[in-house]
């Protein structure tokens, strides 16, 4: 369980994430800071304090799947439940719970802190997250991260749709541990970053295809963690469709 007072994010969702090369080639191409037309105006400012000024960007475009549209966006909407499944069929680390002040999260690597998701629409979900990275042999490396998850949903077989995701992740580094540590902490986040927004979107693809492969098997593997959120896994059981 995290520290309250000190909370370490995931930079990620750099990542997100999220959150998400090396330093050279990723600021060298550096994605454009665009951030869905419809954000209130307070959420917006906020993130382009992120995306204008980010110290790593990066951009990972997922291959296509196929599974059910409304089970891939409820796993979007609901993080905590979807690292359940994750962790459930031993595809990722990634650990997130809510509490009373909201999401944390944990990418089991030496990453935690808050996030939350700050947009939802068609197509598109935002990600916000705060806290620290403690990478090996370099100091502790603070900061902000603002995750965009894109997809395209096309037609299938069977009620299914093509699945193709897209994850742009910007981190805007602590200004103090850069004026210390310069380019060794960018490179640290670059790597970090382009790693879990690599690992997202197969992540994606690869509980699509368990929960296609069998939604009875990986529900009851979920079904069966203690910490999982009851209400959730209801909500769940009913979308899958399950007796």
């Amino acid at each position: 369980m995290p520290n309250r007072r000190r909370p370490r994010l995931h930079l990620l969702l750099a990542g997100a994430a999220a959150l998400l090369g090396l330093a050279g080639s990723a600021l060298a191409a550096r994605p454009a800071p665009t951030l869905p037309a419809d954000l209130p105006p307070a959420e917006r400012l906020q993130l382009q304090q992120v995306t204008e000024q980010a110290s790593v960007a990066t951009r990972a475009d997922g291959e296509p799947f196929i599974t059910r549209r409304d089970v891939f966006e409820y796993l979007l909407d609901h993080p905590e439940l979807a690292t359940h499944v994750t962790r459930a069929l031993k595809l990722a680390r990634y650990r997130i719970w809510r509490e009373d002040d909201g999401l944390w999260l944990d990418d089991g690597w030496g990453a935690t802190g808050r996030f939350s998701v700050v947009h939802a629409t068609n197509g598109t979900r935002v990600m916000y997250a705060r806290g620290q990275y403690k990478p090996w042999l370099l100091p502790t490396i603070n900061g902000q991260a603002v995750v965009v998850i894109e997809y395209v949903a096309q037609p299938a077989p069977d009620s299914r749709s093509l699945i193709t995701t897209t994850v742009t992740g910007f981190v805007k580094l602590d200004s103090r541990l850069l004026e210390w540590a310069g380019r060794f902490a960018k490179a640290a986040a670059a790597a970090k970053a382009e790693k879990e927004a690599r690992l997202l979107v197969r992540v994606f693809a690869r509980a699509s295809r368990g929960i296609e492969n069998d939604p009875a098997g990986v529900y009851e593997l979920v079904r069966k963690r203690p910490d999982a959120p009851r209400r959730d896994l209801e909500e769940f059981h009913r979308l899958l469709q399950l007796r």
